[in-house]
């Protein structure tokens, strides 16, 4: 119950501070968000385009056949079959990730191997294009040619860690 009541009181206490410190509360709250609508506006182009691509993805069946395809050597690693496509898919989207999720946990058993092992990997990992996406407009740099496939492969490395630790479990 006291969970309820720790959101109104660090805004009190934040307010207190900032009359203590003679900061100009809605002054600075105004410049927050003008600076978080022209971040919005920068950072949209790379998120459309980042959807579109994902979109395109699941709509043309690609995924579903790449999934197909990994079954018979992710089953060799451990990992389920069942769970091929939402390892293809937790880079991409998060929502399409939990609604993944929610398939196995009904086709499977919320118990079973592979809905743990989907709900672990769905609830550790993170969707790389998006983060990207954010990361590379505002970063300076160019040179992240290899940022992508070291994620992807990381995200690949611990969807393989995370049935291992399910089995030990």
């Amino acid at each position: 119950m006291i969970s309820v009541y720790v959101l109104p009181v660090l805004l009190i206490l934040l307010l207190v501070y900032c009359v203590i410190r003679r900061v100009k509360v809605y002054d600075c709250f105004l410049l927050g968000a003008k600076e978080g609508l022209s971040l919005a506006g920068r950072v949209f182009p790379y998120i459309a385009a980042i959807f579109i691509c994902i979109e395109a993805f699941k709509a043309s069946g690609i995924a579903f056949a790449v999934a197909e395809f990994l079954k018979k050597p992710l089953s060799f690693l451990g990992v389920p079959s069942e769970i091929a496509e939402l390892i293809l898919l937790v880079p991409l989207s998060g929502n399409g990730t939990i609604a993944l999720l929610e398939d196995i946990i009904a086709e499977c058993g919320v118990d079973s191997y592979p809905a743990r092992c989907a709900a672990v990997i769905a609830g550790a990992s993170e969707t790389v294009f998006y983060i990207a996406a954010v990361y590379f407009s505002k970063c300076k740099s160019k040179k992240l040619s290899y940022a992508i496939p070291v994620s992807l492969v990381c995200t690949f490395l611990g969807a393989l860690a995370a049935c291992a630790l399910v089995k030990l479990m």
